[in-house]
């Protein structure tokens, strides 16, 4: 009976050691070496340091940056805090609700408000929130819906904002996989960048 319990010690031993400390040493040493800034969050780093990840979306509200998807996430508590990484979920309202209804009556009104002269469609992705609450990506045609009033407020040509928005455009994934997409984060990022290299037009 010692034998038994001694093969059976030995076991749980060898297979915490390979299983608890060998095989997540070697997976997080592989991806620190293949996959260094994927590993470490998809941070977008500015000379301050890092402003956000690439994976999870911000609140901008600002009419001078682009702004993402809506956010039905909320705290510990069930108020809503957008983006709360913590607590991914959807609104789970089905499309007769009328609180989804009023939400997005809200929303486009919000966008017409600050850019009164967007008198097309309105994406739908600016207007509804994601399944996750945390998406960080809207489509090229939202993007795109949001150049003038950004080049307004910045006080930039339309062209080139336009231009850095195409620049941002990410193609599906092997060419198949996903849709076409703008990362938020990035792209506002890019825009401050651009925005501090731009000399302010004489008067």
């Amino acid at each position: 009976m010692l034998s038994q319990i001694r093969a059976a010690l030995v076991s749980l031993l060898a297979l915490s050691v390979v299983t608890g400390l060998a095989y997540p040493l070697v997976v997080t040493g592989v991806a620190q070496a293949a996959f260094p800034a994927q590993a470490n969050g998809s941070l977008v780093a500015r000379a301050a340091g890092p402003v956000g990840s690439r994976l999870i979306g911000q609140s901008f509200d600002d009419p001078k940056y682009f702004w993402g998807r809506p956010s039905a996430t909320t705290d510990a508590d069930g108020k809503p805090l957008p983006y709360n990484a913590q607590s991914s979920a959807a609104s789970n309202l089905g499309p007769n609700n009328p609180a989804l209804v009023d939400a997005i009556t809200a929303r486009v009104a919000a966008l017409r408000a600050a850019d009164p002269s967007a008198q097309g469609p309105v994406p739908v992705d600016l207007v509804t929130s994601s399944g996750s609450g945390l998406d960080p990506d809207i489509s090229p045609a939202a993007a795109e819906f949001q150049v003038r009033r950004v080049a307004r407020a910045r006080n930039l040509p339309e062209e080139q904002v336009r231009a850095l928005v195409a620049a941002h455009v990410e193609e599906r994934e092997l060419g198949v996989l996903g849709e076409r997409h703008v990362n938020v984060l990035a792209l506002n990022v890019a825009l401050n960048a651009l925005a501090a290299h731009v000399s302010p037009p004489s008067l």
